[in-house]
């Protein structure tokens, strides 16, 4: 999967991987934030090496993708992402999570009970890090009312998913303090899933940044439903926060797959920066929806979610 994402970035992006070198401002440290079945979840913190820690910073809290099954919290293909937050003066950390569909059979849209379990328990792995930060905030500098949180594929359905459950008071979500909630969300090619019928809020959600190609077949772009089960993507989410007057900021990426769950955080680092700006520090109740269509583009990841999730378990069985 990685070797796929690396020719997808050379071929998209002039520089390629000249732009990924970290700076020598840029610091790197590992921690462990939570041991569960017996294996340690860790994290790394990127920061500016000379840090204020008198002036709080903003936090991202990034996920990776891998379908829930693969992935890592340092690959390179994120550190262009990862350094250019840090050198803007955010705190980043990188987390580790468990995949909860390394060993799951017969995923289909009649049996989603593993796929929920394993969005259940990344979210789970989500708020433990996000107490780990607050924890920590003094020593690393971080204003704990601008905890951010960014993840692609499989983690933007997480971060997606872990503000949604957090703002329905979700019996998962009790392990935040009841008054604190995320400021806002960055989301590639992620999605929802809901089993309440419909995609509500008892109260409004974080302001929501999504990538999302119009062809994905991984994640759906608009939404699957099935009686009252829902798996909601970023079109379907675009169009409830508008309803619902939740600032929102939807880049649409005509006729593209499931690669724009990676080309943003190498096309898009000034959008991305302008949204944390004005929909998070300066907390602006705007809505952005942008249609981007190069006639020239043609989706490059175009394999259905049954064919990324076998070939990524098989990936995982030839490695053990």
């Amino acid at each position: 999967m990685k070797k796929i994402f690396t020719v997808i970035i050379l071929l998209f992006c002039k520089n390629g991987f000249s732009q990924m070198q970290f700076g020598d401002s840029i610091s790197k440290q590992t921690f462990v934030y939570a041991i569960k079945d017996s294996n340690e979840l860790s994290l790394d913190v990127y920061s500016k090496t000379i840090a204020n820690n008198a002036s709080k910073k903003p936090c991202v809290i990034f996920v990776f993708g891998g379908a829930f099954v693969g992935g890592h919290r340092d690959d390179t293909l994120y550190k262009k992402y990862f350094n250019s937050l840090a050198e803007h003066n955010y705190i980043v950390i990188s987390i580790s999570y468990r995949l909860g569909l390394r060993v799951a059979k017969n995923l289909s849209k009649f049996n989603i009970a593993p796929l929920r379990k394993a969005i259940d328990m990344a979210v789970d792995d989500v708020y433990d890090a996000t107490n780990w930060a607050i924890e920590h905030a003094d020593k690393f500098g971080i204003d704990t009312s601008k905890i951010i949180l960014s993840g692609s594929s499989s983690g933007a359905i997480t971060v997606l998913e872990s503000d949604f459950k957090k703002r329905n008071d979700a019996s998962i979500a009790k392990k935040l303090a009841s008054d604190f909630n995320y400021a806002g969300i960055v989301a590639f090619s992620g999605a929802i899933l809901s089993f309440d019928g419909s995609l509500k809020y008892k109260s409004a959600p974080a302001p929501v940044m999504m990538f999302h190609g119009t062809a994905d077949k991984i994640v759906p772009y608009n939404k699957i439903r099935f009686l009252n089960k829902g798996f909601y993507g970023s079109s379907s989410i675009a169009k409830t926060f508008r309803k619902n007057h939740y600032p929102y900021f939807i880049y649409r990426e005509e006729n593209l797959g499931h690669e724009v769950s990676v080309l943003p955080m190498y096309e898009n680092i000034p959008d991305i920066l302008a949204f944390l700006d004005k929909f998070v520090l300066q907390k602006r109740p705007l809505q952005i929806d942008v249609d981007y269509n190069d006639p020239q583009a043609k989706p490059l990841l175009t394999m259905t979610a049954q064919e990324l999730f076998k070939k990524l378990q098989q990936q995982g069985s030839s490695q053990k």
